[in-house]
């Protein structure tokens, strides 16, 4: 039986490993340890998904929290080496972008330990973003890298890895976005609970740090937004970082505003808030992806490219600077009355998961027989 640990902690990581561990957790020559970091400990963002998604209770619980990305990559790695000298797995898997993911490749690296990294490949070309950094040191770190689009792999082979390393499998959200819609639609009631018909509102998120760390540049996008919610609702689930920096430099804003803010909901009830939406405008890079995957226009807003060029270049997506308060609003205008091109599959076709467990189980068994 070969031994694998999950290295996760924010919201996006938990959907992505829901996928994977499911079907590793009905393979008998597989056994998972999952690891919580808890980059997102708060229980809107954390328990519920495990909940929903059906995740197993993790069988380490980090308790990092919320920290410095130089203090926090640093405690999760201590951690996190401690649990792989403890445990000695064949394999550490990690998703995504973040410091939990960054942490984990590092640790798993310097003990020798093979690398798999889903979602690897993904470019922005804006090392001022921390997802940036984080990503390309662990496709550097891999062994193995798993690609959810083509142009992932167009990048890997841009900067030189080889053939053997790339696995192109497409995106395991994708898969998640087709297994648990029908879930959400037997058990959410979000829209009732609102008191919204489908395509009566716009559902607003803002979390990135480029878009709350400065206190006017918040209020200038929630003014905008507030400006854009006389013409047809917004909805936002306020992420807690975005609250607590309201909180402390302009709490009116979440008392005085058109805005219909809401507390974080957990993965189902959101899958149904973007699905019947008119409109998403959000900074979330798994958000605008979701918005695709259900067909319904979204803007980014972001002043850096997307990861996902694939979203904009089919016409579902577009990217425009959170300050241009009146290109925000043109944008929104016109993609309210707007559809991108349809019947498209530029991220596989829902079987990412499948292919990421048998390669798995081929590439641990050829790396033991190497050594």
């Amino acid at each position: 039986m070969k031994k694998i640990i999950t290295v996760v902690g924010a919201r996006p990581q938990f959907i992505k490993a829901a996928v994977v561990s499911r079907i590793l957790q009905n393979d008998p020559d597989m056994h998972e340890i999952l690891v919580h970091t808890g980059q997102h400990y708060d229980a809107n963002m954390s328990q519920i998904f495990f909940n929903e998604l059906n995740l197993p209770t993790p069988h380490y619980h980090l308790g990092i929290g919320s920290h410095q990305h130089g203090k926090q990559t640093g405690d999760m790695l201590a951690a996190i080496e401690v649990l792989l000298l403890k445990e000695k797995p064949d394999c550490v898997l990690i998703y995504g972008d973040t410091n939990s993911t960054l942490a984990g490749a590092l640790a798993a690296a310097k003990l020798h330990i093979p690398v798999a990294h889903v979602e690897a490949g993904l470019r922005t070309f804006d090392r001022k973003m921390p997802e940036e950094v984080n990503r390309i040191i662990a496709d550097q770190l891999s062994t193995w890298l798993f690609t959810p689009t083509e142009q992932a792999i167009i990048n890997l082979n841009q900067e030189g890895y080889a053939d053997s390393r790339i696995i192109p499998v497409g995106d395991v959200m994708y898969d998640a976005a087709l297994f648990y819609i029908e879930k959400a639609v037997q058990t959410s009631h979000i829209l009732q609970q609102l008191n919204y018909q489908p395509k009566e509102y716009i559902l607003a998120t803002i979390h990135r740090a480029e878009n709350t760390n400065d206190p006017n540049a918040l209020k200038t996008l929630f003014q905008t937004l507030d400006q854009l919610a006389r013409t047809k609702p917004v909805v936002m689930p306020l992420h807690p970082r975005t609250k607590q920096i309201l909180n402390n430099h302009d709490p009116s804003l979440l008392t005085n505003s058109l805005i219909q803010i809401i507390e974080p909901v957990g993965f189902l009830d959101m899958i149904m808030l973007e699905k019947h939406a008119a409109l998403i405008m959000t900074d979330s890079g798994g958000i605008q992806k979701e918005a695709f995957f259900y067909q319904v226009p979204c803007i980014t807003l972001r002043n850096q490219p997307t990861e996902w060029i694939e979203t904009v270049a089919l016409g579902w997506n577009k990217i425009v600077s959170p300050s241009d308060a009146d290109g925000v609003l043109t944008a929104a205008m016109n993609a309210l009355n707007s559809r991108g091109i349809e019947n498209q599959f530029p991220f596989g076709r829902g079987n990412a998961g499948n292919l990421i467990v048998d390669f798995l189980k081929k590439g641990m068994i050829d790396a033991h027989l190497d050594h």
